[in-house]
């Protein structure tokens, strides 16, 4: 009985679908990779060698995953070309170590130096936010399909960048369930939120107001919107930091790119209104220079004596 074909997984497609676009966008299909006489498996052996210190023979290929024979006819080509050196292992005569010669060193240098020009041209349409995004979705692909974590010094703690299709959703969720967890607020602020995210998203404009959203191992950490409050003023709002992502500096580096762009675009004065019993972020407005202009009692959502505060810092 022949066997009915079982359908294909979307996500199996997908993949496939991406590599062919991506080998086609960097011509890794191509003979000779970045005007070089090195094929695609050439290069990574050079690279592999070039950045470890004397790797052994059989350890390169085996974490590679290229076959001994095929292996043996590229280190041959380099040591031909007087690219390679070989060196037999103090603990293990058996094992060859490699490294570079000076010609070597200069010629991958060279191709080192032409492959972070063709990957920059081809990043060149994208705005800093697109980057850290795209930078973001690769370290995330690496790590879910088995690749090591990027290092803890090379690894930026959050990211920011600023807002997309989907963010307002989630500065009204997160804002409704922290501040209701935290400070016991009703759903009466969580609908002030949303309309504070309308505003922004009907009105909002780019030359004078901005949203940024922190993002931490590919999740959203933070927020914070600069909204025009009249020609010469602006009002920071909606500052919020996820309680796994604090004491990373989020809050303040919020803050601090809201002073920035708000002396860039001409303000002279930014404000903000808060509560007196938040002291994290008073601290935080405290620290970026913002001095308290006025305090108000207030009953709002579900919670009685409460203290408006205003702070203001001149730019």
């Amino acid at each position: 009985m022949r066997q009915e074909a079982q359908p294909a997984d979307p996500s199996v497609a997908a993949v496939r679908a991406f590599n062919r676009f991506y080998t086609q966008r960097i011509g890794v299909l191509r003979n000779g990779l970045l005007e070089s006489p090195f094929s695609l498996t050439e290069l990574r052996v050079l690279y592999e060698v070039a950045r470890r210190d004397q790797p052994a023979a059989s350890k390169l290929g085996k974490e590679m995953g290229i076959d001994p024979g095929y292996l043996s006819r590229i280190l041959h080509g380099f040591e031909s070309k007087g690219l390679l050196a070989r060196a037999s292992s103090p603990s293990d005569a058996r094992q060859n170590l490699l490294s570079l010669t000076d010609k070597g060193r200069e010629t991958f240098a060279a191709l080192d130096a032409r492959q972070s020009r063709e990957v920059a041209a081809l990043l060149g349409g994208l705005s800093p936010a697109q980057k850290a995004h795209l930078v973001q979705s690769l370290q995330s692909v690496q790590q879910l399909l088995g690749g090591e974590p990027q290092a803890a010094s090379e690894k930026a703690p959050y990211l920011l960048r600023l807002h997309q299709p989907g963010d307002m959703g989630w500065v009204v969720h997160r804002h409704g369930v922290l501040y209701s967890r935290e400070w016991g607020y009703d759903e009466r602020f969580e609908a002030l939120v949303a309309e504070i995210c309308a505003h922004f998203i009907r009105y909002y404009d780019p030359r004078r107001e901005r949203c940024w959203i922190a993002e931490k191992d590919g999740n959203i950490a933070g927020s914070v919107f600069l909204v025009k409050k009249s020609k010469t003023v602006a009002k920071l709002r909606l500052l919020l930091v996820e309680p796994s992502a604090r004491g990373l500096g989020i809050g303040s580096r919020l803050v601090a790119e809201c002073v920035r762009f708000g002396r860039s675009a001409g303000y002279r004065k930014i404000t903000l209104w808060t509560q007196s019993e938040l002291h994290a972020a008073r601290h935080i407005y405290e620290e970026a220079g913002f001095r308290l202009a006025g305090k108000k009692g207030h009953d709002s959502w579900g919670r009685k004596n409460l203290v408006a505060e205003t702070w203001d810092l001149k730019l």
